[in-house]
C-alpha cells in the first residue's frame, strides 16, 4: 500500500481518482485549500490535508506531503476567464509541487496536464486560453526537467460521461474525448507501472482496456 498525494484533491478528475486509488488499496490524500471540502473526500476513501496552492511555499507543500509516496498534480485553474489564475495554479502551482516532492524526498510525479499544449498557438487565440496553454507547456517542461520519476498524462477535451474503461494513450494520439474517470483510472495505473517513468502520453477514448492501452503504448517507444 502507498499513500498518494493529491494536489487539488477536489478536482472533478482528483475525485474519481480518490475511490480508484482506495480501490486499489493505495490511501490517496487529498490537499485542498478549505477544511468545507473534508467530509465529502472522506466519504470517497481520502484522507484530507489543508493546502492553498496559491498562497502556500514549496516548504509547505513538503510539509503537506509528509509520509506520502508519490505527488500527483492534479490541480487546475479552472473554467472562469482569470488568465492570472493560469499561472498561480496551473504552473506555480506545478513548480511547488515539483520541489516541494524534492524537499520531502518524494521521487515518484505524476501530473495531469492537456493534450497539444506544445503546439503554437493563432495570433488571435483568446488571451485566457493562451495563458492555460502556456501554463500547462511550462508545467510540463518543468516537469520532465525535475529529475523525479515523472509521468506526463495529457488528456483531450473531458467529458463527465460514466467510465468506459476503454483509451488510447501515446505520446501521438490525435485530439478527442476522455471521461474523468478513465483519466483518473489511467493515473492510478501510470502509479504501479515502472514503464510509465520518463513519459509523456496523450489520453483520449479508445479501443483497448487501460492497463492493455498502458501495456502498449510502453512498448511502442
Amino acid at each position: 500500500m502507498s499513500r498518494i498525494a493529491i494536489v487539488g484533491g477536489h478536482g472533478k478528475v482528483a475525485r474519481h481518482l480518490l475511490v480508484v486509488l482506495r480501490r486499489a488499496e493505495h490511501t490517496p490524500v487529498a490537499l485542498v485549500r478549505r477544511d468545507a471540502y473534508r467530509k465529502e473526500l472522506e466519504g470517497r476513501g481520502a484522507e484530507v490535508r489543508l493546502l492553498d496552492i496559491e498562497q502556500r511555499d514549496a516548504n509547505a507543500f513538503a510539509a503537506a506531503f509528509e509520509g506520502c509516496d508519490a505527488v500527483v498534480f492534479a490541480a487546475g485553474g479552472g473554467p472562469d476567464g482569470n488568465k492570472e489564475r493560469k499561472r498561480t495554479v496551473d504552473l506555480e502551482g506545478s513548480l511547488k509541487s515539483i520541489e516541494g516532492a524534492r524537499l520531502a524526498g518524494i521521487d515518484r510525479f505524476v501530473q495531469i496536464s492537456a493534450i497539444g499544449v506544445d503546439n503554437p498557438l493563432p495570433d488571435d487565440t483568446d488571451e485566457v486560453w493562451r495563458a492555460y496553454v502556456e501554463a500547462k507547456r511550462d508545467a510540463d517542461a518543468a516537469v520532465r526537467e525535475s529529475g523525479l520519476a515523472w509521468t506526463i498524462i495529457r488528456p483531450g477535451r473531458l467529458t463527465d460521461d460514466p467510465a468506459t474503461g476503454l483509451v488510447s494513450l501515446g505520446p501521438d494520439v490525435a485530439r478527442g474525448d476522455v471521461t474523468r474517470a478513465d483519466v483518473a483510472a489511467v493515473v492510478a495505473a501510470v502509479l504501479d507501472h515502472d514503464g510509465a517513468i520518463g513519459r509523456q502520453w496523450n489520453l483520449v477514448n479508445g479501443d483497448l482496456p487501460v492497463h492493455e492501452a498502458l501495456d502498449h503504448a510502453t512498448r511502442a517507444e
